[in-house]
């Protein structure tokens, strides 16, 4: 699985910044919060919004802190607590339970009877330190660590936001661009999210994440 895109680090954070209200909007779509990009925008703004749950508008506002979070810190290099940090931001202000904190309890997911186990801190920075020392092109390794950590499920909540954020970390420290789910996609994209917990099998799942959900510019050299 080849990069997709050749940024430069400064290039990439450009097109992060660019997206970065189109990649909240679709984020919280994807966690069934129904809110318009105008909206999206006008919340990413500091406004308020009629007719919207504030727990919604926190989870948006929330996901803004994330952006600016990672964006700010690009270059650091990524462990576990800096995933912690990243569940922190996005479940303040009572969105989530216990954010920022690895699972201690079983916890049941929408859609399947599968479980995943308690996490282990050492198991889970053995296959962290395995996925982002790999061979493979920094795409497959953030598509990688996302889906490991959308499936061992290590916060209480946030799993979804918190990985796609986490995978965002290694594509732009490395000029591949960002991953987002687009709208039209997400359907599908949780009905393979679900089979993926089941079997473990991440071919079908990749695969829709590689050809639909990575964005970028291939910037003209002179």
């Amino acid at each position: 699985m080849k990069d997709k895109y050749k940024m430069t680090l400064e290039e990439n954070i450009f097109v992060a910044k660019r997206n970065i209200v189109d990649s909240i909007w679709k984020s919280a779509n994807l966690e069934g919060i129904a809110v318009t990009y105008p909206q999206t925008e006008t919340i990413f703004q500091g406004l308020g919004v009629q007719n919207m749950k504030v727990k919604d508008i926190n989870a948006i506002v929330n996901l803004k802190h994330s952006w600016e979070f990672i964006l700010e810190n690009i270059e650091y290099p990524l462990n576990l607590n800096y995933i912690c940090k990243i569940n922190q931001l996005i479940g303040e202000a009572n969105v989530n339970p216990f954010p920022g904190q690895l699972r201690f309890s079983d916890v049941s997911m929408g859609g399947t009877d599968w479980k995943p186990e308690i996490p282990d801190k050492e198991k889970v920075n053995d296959n962290l330190n395995k996925i982002l020392e790999s061979e493979n092109s920094a795409t497959e390794k953030a598509i990688n660590l996302m889906l490991y950590l959308m499936r061992n499920q290590l916060f209480y909540d946030g799993n979804k936001r918190t990985s796609m954020m986490t995978a965002n970390h290694v594509m732009i420290q490395n000029g591949a661009g960002i991953i987002s789910v687009p709208i039209k996609y997400q359907e599908k994209f949780l009905e393979l999210l679900v089979k993926f917990y089941e079997t473990n099998d991440t071919s079908e799942i990749k695969e829709l994440i590689y050809n639909h959900c990575i964005d970028g510019i291939n910037f003209k050299r002179e």
